[in-house]
């Protein structure tokens, strides 16, 4: 499935004000922030810790603080990883990664040894300060993200668009085409990708007030 403008906007026609998103629930985040924004913005929110719950949804938000390794290990002892890889491959059913679940959809990162769900082709790197900055890590509050691209996440507009990040670490991704958002801290790094149904993005829409309410309503929305 790849998403065009013309596309997105017909879908956003066709769908239901009363979509089933589905939060992973899995011990990686704060769902209960997220069930509320989404249900704010006309979407019913639902957690799935099970096999049997993911496939009665139609849309993904795998939430995420913390470990990488840990967080992937609380998705495999959930036993859900194959499970959210057919959905996203096989079904096409659109999925949004947020700051830790972002990373979780690479394929790996330098925050343990254990390999992501390898649904982008992208490595998560830590940031490290140069020669000619310091760097305080975790990046930690309010930055602008700019879009790159046409997306269904973030509109290109002269608006600065704002959102709260708390991370130590960034996605570099294989193919530079799929970032749709970037944001600078000691260098531009990618904030926001979209791989056709993936969607992922490194701040926190659920603590970015109007500009995540915007973001996630717009998700729904596909």
């Amino acid at each position: 499935m790849v998403v065009t403008e013309e596309w997105a906007s017909s879908t956003r026609l066709a769908k239901s004000s009363e979509m089933k998103v589905g939060i992973v629930n899995a011990g990686l985040g704060n769902v209960a922030s997220i069930r509320r924004m989404l249900e704010r913005v006309g979407a019913i929110g639902v957690y799935v810790s099970s096999q049997k719950e993911l496939m009665e949804i139609d849309a993904l938000v795998l939430p995420g603080v913390g470990n990488f390794g840990e967080g992937m290990r609380a998705l495999r002892n959930a036993d859900l990883i194959e499970t959210l890889k057919t959905l996203v491959y096989v079904d096409n059913v659109p999925i949004l990664g947020i700051c830790l679940g972002m990373q979780l959809l690479c394929r790996n990162s330098e925050e343990g040894s254990d390999p992501g769900l390898g649904l982008i082709e992208a490595e998560v790197k830590k940031f490290r300060s140069s020669a000619d900055e310091r760097l305080k890590v975790p990046h930690m509050g309010w930055n602008e993200v700019r879009p790159v691209s046409y997306n269904p996440l973030i509109p290109l507009t002269d608006e600065e668009q704002r959102f709260y990040f708390v991370h130590s670490y960034r996605v570099v991704p294989d193919d530079p085409s799929i970032v749709i958002g970037t944001a600078n801290y000691g260098g531009e790094f990618c904030a926001a990708f979209q791989k056709d149904n993936i969607f992922g993005v490194q701040f926190h829409p659920e603590k970015s007030h109007r500009f995540g309410m915007a973001l996630m309503k717009r998700f729904v929305e596909i």
